[in-house]
């Protein structure tokens, strides 16, 4: 099962399989994992093959080498390559390649490298069923993820594991796989030339995907000769790929990271990033009601009363993208992004309401002073609820002085506004009302 590739209709395989590595020396990038002396290095070494045991987790994006960094440490020293799909793989699927692979450690003295695709697609059934052999070593387990492992895959799996984090390829990197693609007799063969701006254009829309860019490299060659020219130009490549790869997973790391970026370029006041975020988004298919909650948190979050209004439009905004559903829902989504954007930031009463939290959860809290508890009852007035309380109304400025905190927190201040935006006006109208009611008018 070696370098097996899979045929395309015509008999042939695609060019991605064609030009997959044979070995760690041909994988492009992931310098940083395959270094003299690293854990693949060794994984992959005569000495390794003698001694399974190590297993390996790769994370990384599509495109950068999993399978092929798999199927290398097979060939090294000649051991069976065994692959699985998470997708269509169960339990006894699992349990049969365990049995197959002791029995030819026991009879045939031979390793198996299992591939895992996907591993964070198994249950944890699924995956239990692999202990057995990672831990007494009948298989090196080579498991591939474009999710983050520690959510996605269980304790005593990781725990048993190499985790290997993979990149995305650069744009030398990708540029210099094109270029071996068309020369190498597995690839082109010479038989089209790649210009300069076919190049660029390939390698802008593989996005750092290297099975990307190869496909999209042999549906520009096709057209290439099939107008009977002999050089690929960046109108082939248009023809054969309209849009850039755009990587998001609504389930993985990209939604979190995305909408992360999101935020902190909105709290940043930097707008023009905050719409390339909210675009990728889009673009992606995500749900718009998720982009609409997550505007509302920002807008009380880190703008508060520095405009009070931007809470007001975001909460506007979800409802009208509730109403007119999407594409046109993308047009109010990036009025609010905007305006969440430039508008004055502060945090003032997200922290107030923090140190607030934190003061009764530590038991700082005290009785209600006796002129605030409820009077209405009866028997309440008995009781002194309510003797004392000074009604603000009754009072020509509609300010009095009067203890509204308990007595173990009355000089306590959790709400300190900033000097942005309206949060100016606030702070010139507090001090003044906090010196009225705490008695310090002079």
């Amino acid at each position: 099962m070696t370098g097996q590739v899979t045929l395309g209709s015509d008999g042939v395989a695609p060019l991605a399989a064609r030009m997959r590595p044979r070995d760690l020396d041909e994988v492009v990038g992931q310098e940083h994992l395959l270094r003299p002396g690293s854990p693949l290095r060794r994984l992959a070494s005569a000495e390794a093959a003698d001694n399974a045991g190590t297993s390996v987790i790769l994370w990384g994006p599509p495109g950068t080498g999993k399978t092929t960094i798999a199927q290398a440490l097979a060939n090294s020293g000649g051991r069976r390559f065994v692959q699985l799909s998470a997708i269509s793989a169960g339990v006894k699927d699992v349990r049969a390649v365990m049995d197959e692979a002791l029995r030819q450690r026991d009879f045939y003295d031979e390793g198996t490298v299992l591939f895992l695709d996907e591993i964070h697609r198994f249950t944890k059934a699924q995956q239990d069923a692999l202990l057995p052999g990672v831990e007494q070593g009948w298989v090196t387990l080579v498991a591939a993820t474009t999710e983050n492992p520690s959510f996605s895959v269980i304790s005593p799996l990781l725990s048993r594991s190499l985790l290997l984090t993979l990149r995305s390829l650069d744009d030398a990197d990708l540029a210099g796989l094109l270029d071996r693609a068309v020369s190498d007799k597995r690839g082109l063969d010479g038989a089209v030339g790649l210009d300069e701006d076919a190049r660029a254009a390939i390698v802008r829309m593989a996005s750092g995907d290297a099975r990307r860019a190869l496909t999209t490299l042999e549906a520009a060659a096709a057209g290439a000769q099939a107008s009977e020219h002999p050089t690929i130009t960046a109108e082939d490549v248009e023809s054969a790929s309209d849009q850039a790869l755009l990587r998001y997973d609504r389930q993985g790391d990209e939604h979190y990271d995305v909408i992360s970026a999101f935020i902190k370029s909105i709290r940043g006041s930097d707008p023009d990033a905050a719409l390339h975020y909210l675009a990728r988004m889009i673009v992606a298919g995500e749900d718009p009601r998720f982009i609409a909650r997550r505007l509302m948190i920002s807008a009380s979050e880190d703008i508060g009363m520095a405009d009070p209004q931007a809470m007001v439009i975001a909460e506007s905004v979800a409802s009208t993208v509730a109403l007119i559903g999407m594409p046109e829902g993308q047009i109010p989504l990036a009025n609010a992004t905007v305006y969440l954007a430039t508008a004055p930031k502060s945090n003032a009463s997200y922290t107030g309401i923090g140190a607030a939290i934190a003061d009764v959860k530590a038991g700082n809290a005290g009785r209600v002073p006796m002129h605030l508890r409820d009077a209405h009852y009866p028997g309440a007035k008995r009781l002194g609820h309510g003797k004392g309380y000074a009604y603000p109304h009754d009072d020509p400025i509609g300010v009095v002085e009067q203890q509204y905190l308990p007595d173990t927190l009355r000089d306590r201040v959790y709400y300190s506004p900033t000097e942005h935006g309206w949060e100016r006006e606030i702070t010139q109208r507090l001090d003044k009302l906090r010196r009225i009611t705490r008695g310090d008018a002079g």
